[in-house]
């Protein structure tokens, strides 16, 4: 069963804006209050990066790139995971990933290896 479902990737021209999703399913909705949520990315021939992490209070963590452009956010009532994208650079393009951590691990973290329920992915492709 697939746990989370991402969607709202396409294509933008640079300097423009986009809105990602990211919904639950199955466990993950049911502790999705309770659970340390992320979007990574991936480019063609770059290993998965975190871009964006939120905790279970709400704190965000962002990547260095990501930082002042992207806001990631949590609506615990629509049980809905979002990634407000600004500002777009063609760097910004890329495959996202939501994902989540146990939980049993309430802390933040960039490590790919700490997330243990992922989407498919949507992709994000920035035009020059």
């Amino acid at each position: 069963q697939v746990e989370l479902v991402e969607s709202g990737g396409g294509s933008v021209q640079a300097g423009g804006s986009l809105r990602l999703s990211c919904a639950p399913s199955g466990a993950t909705a049911y502790m999705f209050t309770s659970i340390v949520m992320a979007w990574f990315r991936q480019s063609p021939g770059k290993e998965r990066e975190a871009v964006a992490i939120i905790d279970i209070g709400g704190a965000t963590t962002y990547s260095n790139s990501a930082q002042g452009r992207f806001t990631i956010s949590k609506d615990n009532v629509k049980k809905r995971l979002y990634l407000q994208m600004n500002a777009v650079t063609p760097e910004d393009t890329a495959m996202y990933y939501c994902a989540r951590r146990g939980r049993n691990y309430p802390g933040s973290s960039f490590a790919e290896k700490d997330y243990v329920v992922w989407g498919q992915g949507t992709q994000v492709t920035v035009s020059s």
